[in-house]
């Protein structure tokens, strides 16, 4: 079903393709997040909450679309009134809230008083808080909004469903097989030792601890970087700070998709020291069973190897939810 309502025709009116104007309008969801960013003064910046996935917004459009008792049109095919249907639908189901405050807080700083003795100065410094909230609401959500019939939500439920999970990929970036094609390509990198060619990919002249480095050369192998999915990436703090600055992070407790990135905080490993809230390590999730959670990991040991860890586990700090 979902294969024959997205694919079969060519792009008119607009002049784009249904993989141009997604990521026409997540340019755009972003630009709305820099904006709320740049024109307001802050000192500390914190965003909660999470976007709806495209798999999700592009269903209820099938489905209005498709089903409109006044006018129906099919979705193969992206014009301009279509486009500004799905821009519609997509920004119903995602908004962006912000608010500031301010918060008077004691700063401790300690200095040497020249004779070996550490003295403490205690000052009362003023901060302004910027909380972004991003909230969404899921295709039932809307299901309720729009009054789906029975019949329209039987057929929100087959578009949804497992089995067509890797067509969306094909929908959205033209890829084919979906979330599990960085998975496959992670997996035949195992045995992988000493980050060859993945940190020289990425553009360093000699060896860099190359976690994210793999994870980067991973998804640029299925196109994910040019399309904005995943970003390009060679430091775990980054890569965390990208995620959650689009919605697309959950915390350790959360039960992962394959595909997904995983990050941890490692708890006195080698030289990342005790846990601080920042990320060490980053790999890919291959896939969750029996509430373990298993993963494809680079410079594991300085290789490519499958590690496993049950689902929140202390040691993840959470993940970055592509939104494939």
């Amino acid at each position: 079903m979902l294969s024959h309502i997205f694919f079969g025709g060519e792009d008119s009116g607009s002049g784009q393709t249904m993989q141009q104007v997604v990521q026409e309008i997540n340019t755009d969801y972003q630009t709305q997040l820099d904006t709320t960013k740049a024109n307001i003064s802050y000192d500390v910046l914190e965003m909660s909450g999470s976007r709806a996935v495209w798999p999700e917004v592009l269903a209820v459009y099938a489905v209005k679309t498709t089903t409109d008792p006044v006018g129906a049109q099919e979705v193969a095919t992206m014009d301009d009134s279509k486009k500004a249907i799905l821009k519609d639908i997509f920004w119903q189901m995602n908004q962006i809230s912000s608010r500031t405050e301010t918060k008077t807080e004691e700063v401790i700083t300690e200095t040497d008083d020249g004779h070996g003795n550490i003295v403490e100065t205690r000052t009362t410094v003023s901060r302004t808080y910027l909380y972004i909230t991003v909230t969404h609401k899921t295709a039932e959500e809307m299901a309720d909004q729009y009054n789906f019939s029975a019949d329209q939500r039987k057929q929100l439920a087959e578009l949804l469903a497992d089995e067509n999970q890797r067509l969306w990929s094909a929908v959205l970036y033209g890829i084919g097989t979906g979330d599990g094609e960085i998975v496959t390509v992670a997996l035949s990198q195992i045995g992988n030792v000493g980050g060859e060619p993945y940190w020289s990919w990425y553009g360093f002249n000699s060896r860099v601890e190359w976690c994210a480095c793999f994870v980067s050369w991973c998804a640029n192998e299925c196109g994910y970087i040019d399309a904005g999915v995943i970003p390009k990436f060679a430091g775990c703090v980054w890569g965390v700070e990208w995620f959650r600055d689009r919605g697309l992070w959950q915390d350790r407790n959360y039960k992962p998709r394959p595909g997904d990135i995983i990050f941890f905080d490692w708890d006195d490993k080698g030289s990342s020291g005790p846990q601080d809230g920042e990320s060490d390590h980053v790999g890919i999730v291959e896939k969750v069973e029996n509430g373990t959670v298993y993963t494809v990991e680079g410079n594991s040991g300085d290789s490519c190897r499958q590690n496993s860890y049950p689902v929140g586990y202390y040691e993840i700090l959470g993940y970055g939810c592509p939104s494939y």
